[in-house]
């Protein structure tokens, strides 16, 4: 299949348009199947001796050994609530794992004494051959929700050691992204026990919960550190268009549901404004329609010749990995691989082996080590 690359620029009226569209010819990666048999993997952290953890989104976790064998789900993991978008969520390794064994992982915390509904959850825990002790949750979002979408859940380890938190709006309760008193529609900052950061944008304000670091974002499934800047950079999904790429600075409004490219289910019609509009942020990045992003990577390693530096973001909907070259905080070019694959991507990471691997998102799920 011929592949295409899109060159963008932005319009002051109408946000980001298409400039032109080149075709390319046959698409240059080789996708290598490394495990296979998963049960809706969400997310994949490398381990230092060579082997990785998957996470499942029906709540199993499992170490994958070297050679793709997949192990018997790991012990110890906390009660999840399981149903359409959530689920055991996103997995990453401390900062100091070598040292002292700990990962952490994201996930749909149920209600529990008499109380109904979800909320995202993060939880600490020391990882000894296939079991999980000293499991800790340290974050628990509030208020919690009676549904099955919108979970967010991606975590990042800033190189300050703080960890970002994103968490979605919940779909009923988009109104939440607005204001400061819930965690819904927000990215929060915390430190690796839980505690809140002094320097936290929003500590001290009546009203507001500490934790916050931004607001007015949807459901960010994607999210990765600037690799020369260390800034937080992130994808939300928009409703029917109005995917976005943001970078998500502390004490920032990104809109959602007063600003937004995307449009009501079905209707077509407008939600709110498309901006720009003083006092909110306006999208590096946007896509209409929407390709429903999840997962997000830089490529650091010359593996790739002539793509070191892009940010890779897998694509639901549209079944696709797209290569996006960047600028600074310019977005200057997308380009749309792995078309015949035609799976959902969930997530997309950089190995130690400086290789792009992708998790495919089925009942059949897999790993697979993009080659060139």
């Amino acid at each position: 299949m011929r592949r295409f690359i899109a060159f963008v620029r932005r319009s002051a009226v109408a946000g980001l348009v298409l400039h032109a569209v080149v075709a390319l010819g046959a698409d240059p990666l080789k996708p290598i199947t490394v495990a296979q048999g998963l049960g809706n993997p969400w997310s994949l952290a490398f381990l230092p001796d060579g082997r990785s953890l998957v996470t499942e989104k029906p709540g199993r976790l499992r170490i994958v050994d070297k050679d793709g064998t997949l192990g018997a789900p790991i012990a110890g993991l906390p009660t999840i609530s399981v149903g359409g978008q959530c689920g055991l969520l996103d997995v990453v390794l401390d900062p100091k794992f070598a040292d002292n064994g700990v990962v952490y992982f994201s996930y749909a915390e149920p209600a529990g004494g008499g109380e109904s509904g979800n909320s995202t959850a993060v939880a600490r825990a020391r990882l000894v051959a296939n079991t999980l002790t000293e499991v800790r949750t340290i974050f628990v979002q509030r208020p919690k929700v009676s549904s099955s979408a919108h979970c967010g859940g991606r975590l990042v380890f800033a190189r300050d050691g703080r960890l970002f938190v994103t968490l979605g709006d919940r779909f009923s309760r988009k109104d939440d992204a607005q204001t400061l008193d819930n965690h819904h529609g927000k990215i929060v900052r915390i430190e690796p026990d839980g505690r809140v950061p002094a320097d936290n944008p929003f500590v001290g304000r009546a009203g507001a919960l500490p934790e916050t670091w931004s607001l007015g974002h949807r459901n960010v499934q994607g999210a990765a550190l600037h690799p020369d800047s260390g800034e937080l950079w992130t994808h939300e999904h928009g409703p029917q268009g109005g995917d976005e790429v943001n970078v998500t600075e502390a004490g920032k409004n990104y809109g959602w549901p007063l600003l937004t490219y995307g449009r009501n289910y079905g209707l077509g019609t407008r939600i709110g404004e498309e901006g720009p509009k003083p006092g909110y942020e306006q999208p590096l990045k946007v896509w209409v329609p929407s390709i429903a992003p999840s997962g997000l990577a830089y490529l650091t390693s010359d593996r790739y010749p002539g793509w070191k530096g892009s940010l890779f973001v897998g694509a639901l909907r549209a079944q696709v990995l797209v290569r996006v070259t960047i600028d600074g905080r310019k977005v200057v070019g997308e380009e749309r691989l792995l078309e015949d694959l035609k799976e959902r991507i969930r997530d997309v990471r950089q190995g130690p082996d400086g290789w792009l691997y992708v998790v495919t998102d089925s009942s059949n799920g897999r790993i697979l080590r993009l080659e060139r």
